[in-house]
C-alpha cells in the first residue's frame, strides 16, 4: 500500500492516528500515541520488512523469542514480533482472513509479545524506584492490554492511507473490496466522495 507524499511521515500519521484515537474513543496515553506514529513511519520505508509477520508461523516466532538465552534480544524480538503482528493485523488483514487466522489468536500473539517485553522492563529494575519509573514509562504493557483496540486504529489509519491514494480505476475496485471485507466507514466516504455508493449483494456500486 502507498503512502501519500508528504515532507513528514510523522507528522502525516500523526494527525491519522489522533484523529482516529479521538473518533474511535480508544484511551491512549501520549506515549502509546507517539509509538503507533513511529511504528507505522518505520514500516512505511520500503526497507523495513514484514514479511515474517505475514508469512512465517507465528506462534513459532513467539516460541523463538521466549526461549531466545540473550535477554536484550529477547526482548528485541518480542517487540518486533509485537509491532510486526500490530501492524500486519491492521494492514493485511484480508491476508489473514484468506487463510483463516482467527483475528483473537492474531491480538493473543501480539498481546503476549508486548506483555511478555514489559515484563522484562519491570523484573529489569534493581530497585524499587526503578520499576516505578519504568512501570512509568512502560507503553508495551499498554500495547498488551489494549491491542485489538490498537489495531483498530492501525486499520483506520490504513483505510486512509487507501482512500487517499484511490483515484483510477484499479485503485477504486480495490477500495471498494477492502470496504466489502471491513465495512469502513471511512472507505465508504471515500467512496461517496467519487460519486459512487458502496452496497452489499449482488448490486454492487451504484
Amino acid at each position: 500500500m502507498s503512502i501519500v507524499a508528504t515532507g513528514s511521515l510523522d507528522g502525516y500519521f500523526g494527525e491519522l492516528v489522533g484523529e482516529s484515537i479521538r473518533t474511535k474513543g480508544v484511551h491512549a496515553s501520549g506515549g502509546a500515541s507517539a509509538y503507533l506514529v513511529s511504528l507505522l513511519s518505520d514500516y512505511s520505508h520500503p526497507e523495513r520488512s514484514h514479511d515474517d509477520a505475514l508469512h512465517k508461523p507465528l506462534g513459532l516466532l513467539l516460541g523463538e523469542a521466549l526461549h531466545e538465552p540473550d535477554l536484550g534480544v529477547r526482548f528485541d524480538k518480542l517487540r518486533s514480533l509485537g509491532d510486526g503482528v500490530l501492524y500486519a493485523s491492521g494492514f493485511f488483514s484480508d491476508h489473514f482472513a484468506a487463510r483463516g487466522v482467527d483475528a483473537k489468536y492474531l491480538e493473543g500473539i501480539g498481546a503476549r509479545a508486548y506483555g511478555t517485553a514489559s515484563g522484562m522492563l519491570r523484573s529489569s529494575s534493581s530497585t524499587t524506584s526503578l520499576e516505578e519509573a519504568a512501570a512509568a514509562i512502560d507503553i508495551f504493557r499498554e500495547l498488551a492490554d489494549r491491542f485489538s483496540a490498537f489495531v483498530a486504529v492501525i486499520a483506520d489509519v490504513a483505510d486512509a492511507a487507501l482512500a487517499s491514494n484511490a483515484s483510477g480505476a484499479r485503485q477504486l475496485l480495490r477500495l471498494y473490496e477492502r470496504w466489502l471485507k471491513t465495512g469502513s466507514d471511512r472507505i465508504a466516504g471515500a467512496l461517496s466522495t467519487q460519486g459512487m455508493l458502496p452496497m452489499r449483494g449482488p448490486k454492487g456500486l451504484h
